[in-house]
């Protein structure tokens, strides 16, 4: 609270005395105001914790992985939000397709092939998702199929780089 104190002065030129009066602020609440700002904030984020999911990576090995050819899934990563796909490794008289990030779409198209590979193999833990990004795809579009991954509890997938074949099949 503020306070007020008088001083007594000097006598002035018409001899009278004058109270000089100073203030002075207490700003003890101002601090406890800063303290609990301060307390909240920190309070708050630690409350939030950061949201990750861990991509599984191999260890480098000159060795190729040996793929079940009809247990395999490509996923080109278009623009636009748009996802290319097709099944099996890429021929010549590949079937390309076309979806999007929607549950009627790549989770759709996803389930459908683990109940193909499960059918054919007798388990569907033998499919494996090859995802390629592209230069124009964004960063939200690899985070949705990873996120896609992890819903569907898919056990195999690779993250690769286009190749010549793949980019003769955007243009396409």
């Amino acid at each position: 609270m503020a306070a007020f104190e008088t001083v007594t002065a000097a006598k002035h030129q018409s001899g009278k005395r004058v109270n000089k009066k100073s203030t002075r602020v207490d700003l003890t609440p101002m601090v406890d105001l800063g303290f609990l700002l301060i307390t909240f904030f920190v309070f708050t984020s630690s409350m939030t914790k950061p949201k990750i999911m861990g991509i599984i990576t191999p260890k480098d090995s000159n060795i190729p992985t040996l793929l079940c050819e009809s247990c395999v899934i490509t996923a080109v990563l278009a623009k636009d939000d748009r996802i290319i796909y097709y099944e099996g490794i890429q021929k010549d008289n590949t079937i390309i397709k076309e979806t999007t990030f929607t549950a009627e779409g790549l989770r759709a198209v996803l389930l459908q092939k683990k109940a193909a590979v499960k059918i054919a193999r007798g388990s569907e833990d033998e499919m494996v998702l090859i995802v390629k990004p592209t230069d124009e795809s964004s960063y939200k579009n690899f985070v949705d199929i990873l996120d896609e991954v992890a819903i569907n509890g898919i056990k195999h997938y690779f993250i690769d780089e286009l190749n010549n074949e793949d980019k003769q099949l955007l243009k396409k």
